[in-house]
């Protein structure tokens, strides 16, 4: 059993920094590679840059949390919502947004 997670790729769970901005504000955002695959592919169901995705997302948290705590940790749980592993709110509710 945890070969399938032991014998992963290990550039798969590497650490990707990118560079944006949010909001107007320069800032880089660190996630392993496996992570940063699932939002560039959030984003292009979405229309998106990458970028425009991580923004927007910032925003809405920012308006409906008054603050953006752990943010990266926002995005891997946003991936996993994605991935469907999160039986308490459907990924295609979150298309429909």
């Amino acid at each position: 059993m945890c070969q399938i997670f032991a014998g992963q790729d290990p550039d798969r769970y590497e650490t990707v920094t990118r560079r944006l901005r949010l909001n107007g504000q320069s800032t880089s955002i660190r996630l392993e590679r496996a992570f940063w695959r699932i939002i560039d592919d959030i984003a292009a169901r979405q229309g998106v840059t990458t970028p425009a995705f991580i923004s927007k997302l910032h925003a809405e948290v920012l308006e409906l949390h008054g603050e953006a705590r752990n943010f990266t940790s926002l995005l891997r749980c946003a991936c996993t919502i994605h991935l469907g592993e999160d039986q308490h709110i459907a990924p295609t509710a979150i298309a429909a947004e």
